[in-house]
């Protein structure tokens, strides 16, 4: 018979005591309401007011706020032709830390545009990188280039993009852009598969500073992207959220805030 320690028993009572009765925080526990998380973060700005698109320009045909959430939708009745976003308005980011909690239905397809450009046409459409978010979870936390270079890393890639030159001008094949050189793993197969939770809020966490550009799904880095393409790359531009042309679907963001690094 093993040796019962009292001494460690009588530690982990009291512990688990202490966490009865303090509960779990919202950080460690993203599939809490974490509505106020934002404004505890230090150096964190809310991106979302309460029942308000204010600071947010799209089309409200797909989008809406319910509370704290911000909710992106097609309905058969309510089909969709162009992939449409919802852009926050007037504000050029660089260097940042973005952080959201998301959920996504199974047939979903969306993401979040960072140092994009908002185009003429079709209306309220994006250029530039994107943290892909998808219901089957096969491209969740990708680095997805909308209407550009298409794919810069997939999940569980550390890639570099190198320079164009006339020799090698880069070009989109197979929806992965040529100059694409992977170098490291930064997942297993098996942590990819396992980091979502289906059907529940997720976080989703994207660092652009400098040429690096990394993706994290629940902390978890998913990739992480080098961009050496001094022809195509960018290095400030608008954040927006999409709604992606497809079957009917809902996408739900909440507690999305940024912080603006290297002041």
């Amino acid at each position: 018979m093993a040796r019962i320690n009292t001494t460690s028993i009588g530690v982990l009572l009291s512990l688990a005591l202490l966490y009865g009765c303090n509960g779990s925080s919202a950080t460690d526990n993203p599939s809490s309401n974490t509505s106020d998380a934002a404004q505890s973060e230090e150096g964190f700005t809310p991106m979302f007011q309460n029942e308000s698109l204010a600071g947010w320009v799209g089309d409200t045909t797909y989008w809406r706020m319910d509370g704290d959430i911000l909710i992106g939708e097609i309905t058969p009745e309510q089909s969709l032709t162009d992939n449409t976003f919802l852009i926050w308005e007037g504000k050029e980011m660089s260097d940042f830390i973005l952080k959201s909690d998301f959920k996504i239905t199974a047939e979903g397809n969306s993401g979040i545009n960072y140092r994009s450009e908002q185009l003429n046409e079709p209306r309220f459409a994006m250029k530039g990188y994107q943290a892909d978010i998808d219901g089957q979870h096969r491209y969740t936390g990708q680095n997805y280039e909308e209407r550009n270079r298409t794919t810069l890393a997939y999940r569980g890639q550390r890639t570099e993009i190198k320079d164009s030159s006339p020799e090698s001008p880069g070009k989109s094949e197979g929806n992965a852009w040529t100059n694409l050189e992977v170098v490291d793993s930064v997942a297993s197969e098996s942590e990819l598969n396992d980091i979502i939770k289906p059907n529940e809020w997720n976080e989703i966490k994207i660092v652009a500073e400098g040429n690096k550009l990394s993706h994290y799904i629940n902390g978890l880095l998913v990739s992480e992207t080098n961009d050496k393409d001094t022809e195509h790359r960018k290095d400030s531009g608008l954040i927006g959220v999409q709604v992606h042309v497809g079957p009917p679907m809902k996408v739900e963001y909440r507690n999305m805030r940024i912080k603006t690094l290297n002041q």
